[in-house]
């Protein structure tokens, strides 16, 4: 739903239901009360707005979450689903993203969605997309606390944008891969490996770093993956 949609809904419904003395998130974005209808992921929701009938896809903005296929991603959807599904909560808009869904801050009553999703360790912090020093608070205790995917082994601990990144090339990768002979090595597809202590070889180091875009590999920044496989020189 557009910006301009938002606000006149908002205007409506805010007016009916705020609750008074109450400090509320809308004051300064376009919001919409609504029930969430389903939940497709730990950070992603389809609402009803109730005024136009109609159903709109929210991304929770500002984290991240497991995608499906990853360690923790099927705990993050039930994590949320025990939040907010069937519930009313309160859109909170901050615009659209490029494939159409509501980017919100999501609300039930006082309690913010987005901040309990990251405080207990269901979700990273969106640092890309995010400038709330709040919620990288949230997320280092959460850290230290080992809540959630922070209580995983740390080969499962992996940020879903390189979880996506990584996909995304392993994808091109096997369309466009020639068939393989028998008795030669199989190429390396990005997914499989995560940390310098699995690579074989430095050019397997170097395809995760440059076409996976595992950029831990390079800790240092020089462009030059897993040091002591690699050494210190390009």
């Amino acid at each position: 739903m557009h910006r301009s949609a938002f606000g006149r809904v908002s205007l409506l419904l805010l007016a009916l239901v705020a609750p008074a003395g109450q400090a509320d998130p809308c004051d300064s974005v376009f919001c919409l009360d609504a029930v969430v209808v389903s939940v497709a992921d730990g950070d992603t929701v389809t609402v009803l707005d109730p005024v136009r009938r109609t159903q709109i896809k929210v991304r929770l903005t500002e984290i991240d979450t497991p995608e499906r296929g990853q360690p923790w991603g099927s705990r993050a959807r039930q994590a949320l689903a025990d939040k907010v599904f069937r519930r009313q909560v309160r859109v909170a808009s901050q615009g659209e993203d490029r494939y159409g869904r509501t980017l919100a801050r999501l609300y039930v009553g006082a309690r913010d969605i987005n901040r309990e999703m990251v405080r207990e360790g269901h979700a990273w912090v969106y640092r890309r997309y995010s400038s709330d020093a709040w919620l990288l608070e949230d997320e280092r205790a959460a850290q230290e606390g080992r809540r959630g995917l922070w209580s995983l082994p740390e080969a499962g601990r992996v940020p879903p944008w390189e979880w996506r990144r990584g996909a995304r090339v392993a994808s091109g990768t096997r369309a466009s891969a020639p068939t393989v002979a028998v008795g030669t090595s199989v190429p390396p597809t990005c997914g499989t490996k995560t940390y310098c202590r699995e690579m074989s070889s430095c050019e397997e180091a170097r395809f995760f770093l440059a076409q996976c875009g595992l950029t831990r590999l390079d800790g240092d920044g020089d462009g030059v993956p897993c040091e002591r496989l690699c050494g210190g020189g390009r």
